[in-house]
């Protein structure tokens, strides 16, 4: 679980990810539950309790680079944010597993 002060990190995006290789293969994008997937477990988080908002902002591409910020809120919820090489990537709010 994330502490009170902001956890981030970076992650890039292999070509090679085999979620490329169906979503979709004259476009390949990273599909946004392989991308939060991904975040959560360079973060170290194992589970979550659900998903109150989640807004992708933008496609993920092959090799592409991801910064991203977990963030505890007062309420308990986690916001998750991401940027990429184009912009932002998403955006939303998690709640964690206990």
């Amino acid at each position: 679980m994330p502490p009170a002060a902001p956890v981030s990190g970076t992650l890039t995006i292999a070509a090679d990810h085999p979620a490329f290789a169906g979503h979709f293969p004259a476009n390949p994008v990273l599909p946004g539950v392989v991308l939060v997937d991904l975040i959560l477990a360079a973060a170290g988080i194992t589970a979550i309790a659900g998903i109150t908002r989640l807004k992708f902002l933008r496609p993920v591409r092959p090799g592409e680079r991801i910064d991203y910020t977990l963030e505890r809120l007062e309420s308990g919820l986690v916001r998750l944010g991401a940027h990429g090489t184009a912009g932002p990537v998403l955006r939303g709010d998690l709640r964690l597993a206990r």
